[in-house]
């Protein structure tokens, strides 16, 4: 009897220890989706400044946590509407892209015109179903002379 709850035992250990990578394989997969996802996002909306091709990307609700934009589809449709308007030539290059768990980060030089230095931005996504459904975002201006030689990115 002992030997035959032993080898249960040793059965659903090798069962569970199966599950485990695998579901860690999953969930690696999922965040590298959910990477090329935020990049492809980044680039419609930001540098192409085309709300319709970017917000495939975005789920059921887009809370904004930026203060200076408006929640939801429609305040990222009016935020690129202004884009277009003001600063046609708007871009941002990923320079780093992390992923934890639901969420993507998104380490960026953004150049609002030809010949600034511009900002360091990172951007912070989270994602539901593989969809964006929030975003953060913290920007740096890049200083003219700063107080070391190691760069921003």
């Amino acid at each position: 009897m002992h030997r035959t709850l032993a080898i249960a035992a040793a059965a659903t250990i090798a069962v569970l220890a199966a599950a485990v990578p695998q579901a860690t394989a999953a969930d690696a997969q999922q965040m590298e989706a959910n990477k090329q996802a935020a990049a492809e996002f980044y680039d419609k909306a930001i540098n192409q400044k085309d709300f319709d091709a970017a917000s495939k990307y975005l789920g059921p609700r887009y809370v904004q946590h930026n203060p200076r934009a408006a929640d939801g589809p429609e305040g990222l449709k009016a935020f690129l509407g202004f884009l277009r308007e003001k600063f046609p030539s708007y871009h941002s290059e990923i320079k780093r892209t992390f992923a934890d768990g639901d969420y993507v980060i998104l380490h960026v030089h953004n150049v609002p015109v030809p010949g600034a230095r511009g900002r360091a931005i990172v951007d912070i996504f989270k994602f539901e179903d593989g969809k964006i459904v929030e975003h953060w975002d913290v920007a740096q201006e890049i200083p003219e002379n700063p107080a070391n030689n190691n760069g921003i990115f």
